[in-house]
């Protein structure tokens, strides 16, 4: 068993081969809480979810870090144009992003350190950086000098000689237009620390670099986040870090983005859908299924028809399971094992599209074995496909759901005795021969939604396509 992953800076999949045996150490960029989150922003911590549920089924122990940045220039920002404290917006959304975390079934994170708190670790790396030639102080701000490490660069592959002056940094103090913040001088009214060069503020790039080395050490196996964070972000980070004297990540690994006609999901550009407006219109599990079995690395754009494709494909897995319960007289433990098949596609750089598809193939075996009246080979692929679903975050009745099901289940109960209404109706008409009543009311409900099955122990309805 080899699980192999995409390495953003080698540009091809690569063998996984962990810092330490039978561990997994994945430092995963997390929120910048100046606003609510959106969709494209819990897409990335749902793909890591699913990176971290398949290394545990795989049997490794996995430390996974998510940082929360809780000072920044766009918090500062809103919190004077709203008229409230910095940290009252960074915990505001703080908590948002956890509810999102939560609502869609992504596994807390072993550490959530926040930049605030480990100022500390900020000042020794930027002392030592200093001390090495990599680092510089002018006017109270201190920056990295990119000119004193030659592979600077080395993971998003630019030239330094062709880049320009980052806009939202100004060039006061700076040896060379490129140098980025590390800290960042005091300005009246924000928020500031004590450090040997004077009060101030860290810079974005250095809190990553720091909470990363205070939990995972000097190196550690997979550093994690979306594309748009490999330049400058992730590129500083590395700088940093290893001219600091840790070795870093091993493998890097970005996930794509949620794009809206063409356009990167962004608050900024006004075309976010908020994951707090979403669980009201969705369930929160069909939003997971539509999130994260995409490829990680695959651009998804947003759209009701998809997300309606996505109900309705969930809704056949579901059907089945439900079929099977009724069918067994009880819930199907899920399977030891997944298919191998199912795992083959998982190694293989999280290929959940693959490993998708042997779901919904077992899941017609299953179908067809409840068609046969074969209710061993049913309970089987229903057990097979709960192990399946355990891996992704997406079974339906694993405890995590329970909450969200006992409402659906509620909700379910009341559109049953309504369904059945009209069921008894068309039954009604099937049995006076009124073919065209019968078909007519059915259609009717495909229209809405709704998917019948005649089957010997009577009409079964389902969720279809809305």
């Amino acid at each position: 068993m080899t699980i192999r992953l995409y390495d953003t800076s080698a540009r091809q999949i690569r063998d996984f081969d962990p810092v330490k045996p039978g561990c997994v150490s994945i430092y995963l960029c997390g929120a910048t809480v100046q606003a609510a989150p959106h969709i494209g922003h819990i897409r990335s911590g749902l793909n890591f979810d699913i990176m971290r549920r398949w290394f545990e089924y795989r049997g490794y122990e996995v430390t996974f870090v998510r940082n929360v940045t809780d000072i920044d220039d766009k918090i500062i920002t809103k919190a004077r144009e709203q008229g409230r404290p910095w940290w009252s917006i960074g915990y505001e959304n703080e908590r948002a992003f956890n509810d999102g975390y939560t609502a869609l079934g992504c596994l807390p994170p072993t550490y959530e350190p926040r930049a605030t708190g480990h100022v500390t670790e900020m000042v020794e790396m930027m002392r030592t950086l200093i001390e090495r030639g990599h680092a510089y102080e002018a006017d109270g701000s201190v920056y990295f000098d990119v000119r004193s490490w030659p592979d600077y660069l080395e993971l998003s592959k630019q030239d330094l000689d062709e880049m320009r002056q980052p806009t939202e940094e100004g060039i006061t103090g700076k040896r060379d237009p490129r140098d980025f913040a590390m800290w960042k001088a005091t300005k009246p009214g924000e928020p500031d620390w004590e450090t040997p060069w004077g009060r101030g503020r860290p810079g974005w790039h250095l809190e990553c670099s720091a909470m990363a080395h205070k939990y995972l050490g000097s190196v550690f196996d997979v550093h994690g986040g979306g594309l748009d964070l490999i330049f400058p972000h992730h590129e500083n980070e590395i700088a940093q870090a290893k001219a600091f004297g840790d070795a870093f990540a091993r493998y890097w690994v970005h996930n794509a983005w949620v794009t809206m006609s063409g356009e990167k999901m962004s608050k900024s550009l006004g075309n976010s859908v908020l994951v707090s407006e979403m669980v009201k219109q969705w369930r929160p599990i069909v939003l997971r299924y539509y999130l994260g079995t995409p490829h990680y690395r695959s651009t998804i754009e947003y759209s009701e028809e998809a997300l309606r494709e996505a109900e309705a494909a969930f809704g056949r897995i579901e059907g089945f399971l439900q079929r099977v319960t009724e069918l067994a007289g009880k819930t199907v433990e899920p399977a030891a094992e997944v298919p191998p098949a199912f795992a083959e596609a998982m190694d293989d750089d999280l290929g959940v599209p693959q490993a998708l598809a042997v779901v919904h193939t077992t899941v017609r075996q299953g179908n067809s074995a409840l068609a046969a009246d074969d209710k061993d080979a049913a309970v089987a692929r229903s057990a097979e496909v709960r192990a399946m679903l355990g891996v992704l975050g997406l079974d339906p009745l694993d405890e995590q759901w329970a909450g969200a099901s006992e409402e659906s289940e509620d909700l379910h109960g009341v559109v049953d005795s309504l369904v059945r209404l009209v069921l008894d109706q068309r039954e009604s008409a099937r049995a006076r021969k009124d073919w065209a009543t019968a078909d007519a009311i059915r259609d009717q409900l495909a229209q809405a939604g709704l998917a019948i099955e005649d089957s010997p122990q009577g009409p079964r309805w389902t969720l279809g396509a809305r």
